[in-house]
């Protein structure tokens, strides 16, 4: 049923590629992978990797959850603590635990990119630029707040951001081919007007391009193995990576409205991505170029779709393919 699904929605030109697989703690129920790289190119394979945007966000979230359970860093800490050019600006009291549930005050989508095209640049533009609202006076997205995660990880630890997500995530999880870009054997995304090419294994993500590629909201780059292993580990109930009672403050939800967690994506009912057929605890993220990883918790089981709907153009729309995806997998038997 999930390939013909998502043959027909490549046969409609929404993507080139995809790859899947649905599956619980203890066993696969459905996977596969179609297309090609790119259209026209050579087909894709289980070896190749995809840029997931922002599922980057839940691994930093695991990294700075682990360093909590560490006592590396407190989730309560105000930003000046980790980073002390913020005393005295209107982001002094911005916690980690706001920067996770998306309630910092920081601002949404910004092309901060096209102002500000160095990282130092970029950086200060984020630390100088008023909020546009109270730190916990809303749920935002804000891909600037794992921007500072990142920052905040690594001046906590001492370690850079690239080291922990080995340390703290991939290895224990056996994630042997997920790394930040550039990288080989890439699935392309966008034939990017600001970069003059089609982009092939480095992030898609303009702001994480002027941040290096190694940054809190967006640049890794993994194969399905490596992306059905850590639904597979959460689905499980997150050991090793977690501790069960840190696992479970990081799913649970922590804002009124919009569903959030502590890095998670609750089941926002209307406007889910993911359509109306999974529990009402499950938790996930999606990615911009058009990736995803979603986890019902009570039922043990995980949905990974992975695709590359900004190629070649970031208008194709997955939205109604997304959610048949998970409509359809949340049947299976």
């Amino acid at each position: 049923m999930l390939a013909e699904l998502l043959a027909r929605a490549r046969e409609e030109r929404v993507f080139s590629a995809v790859a899947w697989e649905v599956g619980t703690a203890d066993d696969v129920l459905d996977r596969g992978v179609l297309g090609t790289r790119w259209w026209d190119g050579p087909p894709v394979t289980e070896a190749s990797r995809w840029d997931l945007a922002s599922v980057t966000k839940p691994i930093v979230g695991l990294v700075v959850a682990a360093l909590a359970e560490r006592g590396e860093l407190s989730l309560d800490a105000p930003l000046p603590e980790f980073l002390p050019s913020y005393a005295g600006t209107d982001k002094a009291s911005i916690t980690v635990r706001r920067l996770l549930t998306h309630t910092s005050g920081l601002p949404g989508g910004t092309p901060l990119w096209r102002t500000f095209p160095t990282r130092a640049a970029l950086l200060e533009a984020i630390r100088t630029t008023p909020l546009p609202a109270p730190p916990g006076s809303r749920v935002e997205y804000s891909s600037q707040g794992f921007i500072l995660l990142g920052l905040i990880a690594s001046a906590a630890s001492g370690r850079p951001l690239d080291r922990l997500v080995a340390d703290l995530v991939t290895t224990p999880a056996g994630m042997r081919d997920t790394t930040f870009g550039p990288v080989d054997d890439a699935v392309a995304t966008e034939d990017c007007p600001w970069r003059g090419r089609v982009v092939t294994g480095e992030v898609h993500d303009e702001n994480a391009v002027v941040l290096g590629g190694i940054c809190g909201h967006a640049g890794l780059f993994a194969p399905l193995s490596d992306v059905a292993r850590l639904g597979r580990i959460l689905a499980a109930g997150a050991s090793p990576l977690l501790k069960p009672q840190t696992h479970a403050e990081m799913i649970a939800c922590h804002t009124h409205g919009l569903r959030r967690g502590l890095a998670w994506q609750g089941l926002d009912v209307p406007g889910s991505p993911v359509g109306t057929a999974l529990q009402p605890d499950s938790y996930g993220h999606t990615g911009f170029t058009g990736t995803s990883l979603w986890v019902e918790p009570a039922r043990r089981r995980y949905y990974v779709l992975l695709t590359n709907r900004v190629h070649p153009r970031r208008t194709q729309d997955i939205s109604a393919i997304r959610a048949a995806f998970h409509d359809t997998a949340a049947r299976l038997g």
